[in-house]
């Protein structure tokens, strides 16, 4: 453990001042992450004005807080690496990590971490702006917050297992936009990014249910809005569990199938 803690501080430190570099692509990030769920906040919001201020058991003041739930659930949980690695294996920058005595997620999953911790100073007063802008109310209890650290922190894992056994399909094919982009669409909609799960069809709730996306936002945010009985909550804990350790196994045999067929090219 004292070896792992020194490798990752100096790959925080790394990925801080990477992030310093890059400061125009950070702000990019940032835009995004913050522009997409005010838009369908704004557009949810008007609906149940005009519904008579309520759409499937959401409140306006309920799609306020959920919207800007997602907005921090999702800055916690994203990654970026499946867009990274067909430059990284095309370009034959991949040799260096299999060379270096630590398994390659280990940096990414640091500088994943950092840049959340650098971009947080943002992230966190933008909440808070559009709580007061949107005259938001929520007032969670002391357990509530308790559980939800360890429920943020399985679904970070969860969906970095899963989206960085996405980014080994470069091993594969060096042309995997197509994929990545069907892979986020899903996302959007089945862990509740376009909107809350429950106005979905009773279909699509069940098929939500048995997928892990849902695990991975939704069930944090429905937690932080105190939508969730005891029972639903120890069920969504179990099956963020299943899906990490299924994660972790299927990332582990994505790799190691693709590095036996990695040849290295590019520059």
């Amino acid at each position: 453990m004292t070896a792992f803690y020194s490798i990752y501080r100096g790959y925080f430190r790394t990925a801080l001042v990477v992030q310093f570099q890059y400061r125009i692509a950070m702000i990019i990030w940032l835009l995004g992450g913050i522009i997409e769920p005010v838009m369908y906040l704004v557009v949810w919001r008007t609906v149940a004005q005009q519904q008579g201020g309520a759409v499937g058991g959401y409140a306006v003041n309920d799609f306020v807080v959920y919207f800007i739930a997602i907005m921090l659930v999702e800055h916690g949980t994203f990654s970026w690496i499946m867009w990274e690695y067909d430059f990284r294996i095309r370009m034959g920058q991949f040799s260096s990590q299999l060379l270096k005595p630590i398994h390659p997620i280990h940096s990414d999953i640091a500088d994943n971490i950092g840049y959340k911790f650098l971009t947080l100073t943002v992230m966190a007063p933008t909440a808070a702006l559009l709580a007061w802008f949107f005259n938001a109310s929520w007032q969670p209890d002391a357990r509530t917050l308790a559980i939800f650290v360890p429920v943020l922190l399985l679904a970070f894992l969860m969906r970095f297992f899963w989206e960085w056994s996405l980014a080994m399909l470069a091993f594969w094919t060096t042309r995997v936009d197509a994929i990545n982009q069907a892979y986020f669409i899903v996302v959007l909609f089945f862990a509740g990014r376009l909107a809350p799960l429950e106005l979905f069809p009773q279909f699509l709730q069940r098929v939500a249910d048995f997928l892990p996306f849902r695990w991975m936002l939704a069930f944090p945010v429905e937690l932080l809005l105190g939508r969730l009985t005891p029972g639903e909550l120890w069920l969504g804990i179990a099956a963020q569990l299943f899906w990490l350790v299924a994660g972790y196994l299927v990332m582990q045999v994505v790799y190691r199938a693709g590095i036996r067929r990695y040849a290295a090219f590019g520059a």
